[in-house]
């Protein structure tokens, strides 16, 4: 099957596009508002895009929150999603009043940050704290501003859960995280296998 994503001629019940690009890392994010108030949300259109320095990124469709919070203040924690945090993640997508405590709701815990104003999950097994680079409005192909943001931020601290830590190396397995696949499917990493790369690669 090969189909034109102008057309949606697929045929299909659902559109397999997010499917597709998976397994896609959730970035929880952490932001403060100008007044203080706390945003979490989770974001699965999320990955590390440079690693000198650390830089990551995570894309809203629609300008919630966490968006215009990063624009105010110019900081956001991101704390890594574990199995065992999956139903108090979901739950931090409810649409919620701006300003209404996502934690609150999700009964989690807030953990101070060292280096930025936002406070990570205090469960998550590991956290990035980011200072704002840049926030970008996407355009499609004939030129359209499209009402999706993607926001860069450069990584200033990280926090790793000791029990996390085995021979000098952050264990992703014994972190577990989760990731989004298509639909309402996830999936979690809890076994890895290494390849060694070629000379030079």
């Amino acid at each position: 099957m090969i189909y034109s994503t102008a057309l949606q001629d697929h045929g299909l019940p659902h559109d397999p596009f997010k499917a597709i690009v998976t397994p896609r890392p959730i970035g929880w994010i952490t932001a403060l508002s100008a007044k203080g108030e706390v945003n979490l949300s989770p974001y699965s259109f999320f990955n590390a895009v440079s690693s000198r320095p650390h830089i990551v990124m995570f894309s809203s469709e629609d300008k919630k929150d966490a968006v215009a919070f990063v624009e105010e203040t110019g900081e956001f924690t991101c704390s890594i999603v574990s199995k065992a945090l999956a139903q108090q993640m979901n739950m931090t997508s409810a649409p919620l009043p701006r300003g209404a405590s996502e934690y609150a709701h999700a009964g989690l815990e807030m953990a101070p940050s060292k280096f930025v104003k936002p406070p990570r999950v205090a469960a998550s097994p590991a956290a990035l704290e980011c200072k704002l680079l840049s926030v970008q409005q996407l355009n499609d192909l004939d030129g359209k501003a499209l009402p999706r943001w993607m926001v860069l931020g450069q990584v200033v601290g990280i926090y790793m859960d000791d029990a996390c830590i085995r021979d000098g190396r952050f264990d992703t397995a014994a972190a577990n995280p989760i990731a989004r696949c298509g639909y309402a499917d996830y999936a979690e990493v809890d076994k890895l296998f290494s390849i060694i790369r070629p000379p030079g690669g």
